[in-house]
């Protein structure tokens, strides 16, 4: 690459990441708090788009496909990230459990904006945008500090998880 890694992505790929780069900005992002549903403790997020907020429908319709079974989910532990994103092109809701043996299920549901009863699964190999990932990263830093490492009894352990709030 001696010519730079600019030109190793070539000129259309350069000037997308410019645009990318020209129109990111802050989303804000808050916890609609814990929930206990289904056997579940389920940590829900919202994350908004400038002029768009997460309402009270868009949470009880991404908390009722957060209790429902989906493929490939496994041994669930009950521990579940719900994150309820009210984008600038549709609404989407991502749910993140954590499964035994360390691993995750991670199911993506869009929609149009403000329409909770149109959110179907997303296309196979979408996964979660920038904001979303950031909710993610520190619920996986959360889960890892507090349960898998936190030591002690389990209470104060799933106590702590749920206190650990992301807060960009």
């Amino acid at each position: 690459m001696r010519n730079g890694v600019t030109s190793a992505l070539g000129p259309a790929r350069a000037e997308l990441l410019r645009e990318l780069a020209d129109g990111y900005h802050e989303r804000r992002t808050r916890s609609l708090g814990t929930r206990q549903q289904d056997g579940q403790l389920v940590k829900v997020y919202a994350v908004e788009a400038p002029g768009r907020v997460v309402d009270a429908g868009q949470e009880q319709a991404a908390l009722h496909l957060a209790a429902r079974p989906h493929d490939g989910e496994g041994d669930s532990t009950g521990l579940t990230v719900v994150v309820v994103h009210a984008g600038a092109d549709g609404d989407y809701v991502i749910i993140q459990s954590w499964l035994t043996d360390y691993m995750t299920s991670l199911t993506i549901f869009a929609g149009p904006p403000g329409e909770p009863g149109r959110l179907r699964p997303a296309p196979p190999g979408l996964g979660p945008c920038v904001w979303e990932a950031a909710v993610l990263t520190h619920e996986r830093s959360a889960f890892v500090g507090h349960v898998l490492t936190g030591g002690g009894p389990l209470e104060p352990r799933l106590r702590a998880w749920t206190d650990d709030i992301f807060e960009p």
